[in-house]
């Protein structure tokens, strides 16, 4: 549960744009879209296997 505290006289803007910016750190709203569809494991294993070819070619590209 993420709580703000509203200081005395304070307007609700700062408390407003605290309490977002804990929010979007938690990463909730991601989890939340991650989960709503359903990816099959062959289709997640070949986006595995396309990102990690990607990530050897760009190592590859340094090391030259």
């Amino acid at each position: 549960m993420i709580i703000v505290q509203v200081k005395e006289g304070e307007l609700i803007d700062r408390p407003l744009k605290r309490f977002k910016r804990k929010f979007d750190r938690t990463g909730t709203m991601r989890e939340i879209r991650r989960r709503t569809a359903y990816t099959k494991p062959s289709v997640r294993r070949r986006e595995e296997i396309l990102h990690a070819r990607y990530i050897q070619q760009m190592q590859d590209q340094e090391a030259q």
